[in-house]
């Protein structure tokens, strides 16, 4: 078995986002050479996620808004009081206990085996921010 580390770095613009990185990771698949084996993504930040779900405008936005109702930002927040990086932002790791920073996905023929309507989202929960970054650890036969 090899293993392989890349990262897709990306920017978000909204205070909650979802984005479909599902392509890119397809990019790095293919670039590594693996065949079989498993994917696995990790979100380097406390506030934002990885997550599989189906790619579709209204349900991306029923999520969102969901979140907001979930932990709303304007909570009365003990960590909102001395934040560590001056962001009001408990509400956002708050979030982050409903959701995984990790997602692991197999690998057959060098095709990730997702299902039939599912993609690969980074799910900003305190944004928007300059630089975000997924890593990609690729493990298996190459």
């Amino acid at each position: 078995m090899n293993a392989l580390i890349d990262h897709i770095q990306l920017a978000t613009t909204e205070p909650i986002q979802l984005i479909d990185i599902t392509a890119a990771v397809r990019e790095r698949l293919a670039a590594s050479g693996l065949r079989d084996g498993v994917v696995t993504l990790i979100s380097r930040h406390t506030t934002a996620r990885v997550n599989l779900n189906e790619r579709e405008e209204r349900l991306q936005q029923d999520m969102v808004t969901f979140l907001k109702r979930l932990v709303p930002r304007d909570g009365d927040y003990g960590h909102n009081i001395a934040p560590v990086d001056d962001r009001d932002n408990a509400h956002a790791h708050l979030i982050g206990l409903f959701a995984n920073a990790s997602e692991s996905i197999p690998v057959a023929d060098g095709e990730l085996l997702l299902g039939e309507w599912q993609s690969v989202f980074f799910v900003e929960l305190d944004g928007p921010r300059p630089k975000r970054q997924v890593m990609v650890q690729l493990l298996g036969s190459f």
